[in-house]
């Protein structure tokens, strides 16, 4: 195996192994519920100390090795011209609150030092990727290895707008949890200003929600449907209004239809997983929560999307707002397994599933297509 990729082997295991210092699972609850401490004070733990000390070390494990790339991912020299652009108010087809940004950062730092730009977005974007399992794994460790193993982190080293928006999505589903709609409506909007795709989880995650509280009704199967068929009868529609927002995709090598069998098996994995919890405690009551219940259906919401949606354009940028949600619902449904071999089956079989698709990834890091192998760090190569 190639260095850099094992700089990427070593940067998982180190940061998963760190998170297994981490206990947040009773704090989860209450945070969701009213925000974990808000309006009160009380003494720190030695546990809470050895949290903030892990979390922190692994944010800057993770914050390091994205800021300090050089030259990495196929958009990297398209967007330093872009920065370059932007500064000079050319047309540009990134979004307002990108471009200011990109301003304020060169006055900053100066015309075409565009070094910090890709820093200052690393930071945020892991920042809103630890802060996101902060809040709402109940296992910081398992939802730590889902989002490396699941090429999340990695793939944020390329294609910055979008993966600043999906670490916002993930962030904001706590104030959905909450009924906090005013604030998860304004943060969704602040990073429309960076990737307009996080539109979407308004209505998806809204709808989530609602299924959720109110449960699955006879009469929600007419609509379903309707959008279902949509989906199959209505592609130009759709196509037309996708190419209204993105008229630079239409008839360009994004525009092919595309089916990831990968996300379709992410999906199912987590499907299963809740057939197997729902049939061996199906006796019992309330053994799945609002959490669970929301991220199961931004689940399957996912694998209609990856299924029917092979007609948009960049369609796993649509579908991983939805399928994303498997670093939080993985390990909430193997904690509520009981003890035993079936736990045990289950929470290793994850594990090895991923570690495969983790492998597999590493290969593909190395395409022209994507290129975020080999590594290359501006603290060797940059002059």
């Amino acid at each position: 195996m190639e260095k850099s990729a094992l700089l990427f082997v070593f940067l998982t295991l180190g940061t998963a192994a760190l998170a297994l210092l981490i206990r947040n699972r009773d704090g989860v609850p209450a945070f969701e519920k009213q925000g974990y401490g808000r309006g009160k004070w009380s003494p720190a733990t030695r546990q809470d100390a050895v949290n903030a000390v892990a979390e922190f070390t692994i944010y800057s494990l993770l914050a390091a090795v994205s800021a300090c790339r050089f030259a990495i991912g196929n958009d990297y020299w398209v967007y330093r011209e872009n920065f370059r652009r932007i500064f000079y108010d050319a047309i540009v087809s990134s979004e307002i609150g990108f471009n200011l940004t990109v301003k304020g950062l060169f006055h900053l730092f100066g015309y075409d030092n565009y070094l910090p730009l890709f820093e200052f977005f690393s930071l945020v974007t892991v920042f809103f990727f630890v802060r996101a399992m902060h809040d709402q794994s109940e296992c910081f460790a398992f939802s730590l290895f889902l989002l490396m193993t699941g090429g999340y982190y990695f793939q944020s080293l390329n294609t910055i707008r979008y993966y600043l928006a999906l670490a916002i999505a993930l962030y904001s589903m706590k104030y959905v949890l909450r009924g906090e709609l005013g604030r998860f409506l304004l943060l969704v909007l602040v990073g429309a200003t960076f990737h307009k795709t996080i539109l979407i989880t308004i209505p998806a995650y809204l709808l989530a929600y609602y299924l959720a509280r109110t449960g699955l009704k006879k009469w929600h199967l007419i609509p379903a449907g309707v959008f279902l068929a949509s989906l199959v009868f209505g592609q130009s529609f759709y196509r037309w209004l996708i190419f209204r927002f993105y008229q630079f995709y239409e008839d360009t090598a994004f525009d092919v239809s595309h089916l990831s069998l990968a996300n379709v098996a992410k999906c199912m994995i987590g499907l299963g997983i809740f057939g197997i919890v729902w049939w061996t405690r199906r006796k019992e009551k309330d053994v799945f929560d609002l959490r669970l219940k929301f991220y199961l259906w931004l689940n399957l919401m996912g694998l209609v999307v990856t299924l029917c949606g092979g007609f948009i354009p960049e369609v796993t940028r649509i579908g991983y707002y939805f399928i994303a949600t498997q670093v939080f619902l993985i390990p909430g449904l193997v904690g509520r397994m009981k003890e035993g071999w079936l736990k045990l089956a289950c929470r290793w079989g994850c594990v090895a599933a991923f570690s495969a698709y983790f492998v597999m990834l590493l290969g593909q890091l190395y395409q022209k297509d994507v290129r975020i192998l080999p590594y290359m760090s501006w603290i060797f190569y940059y002059k």
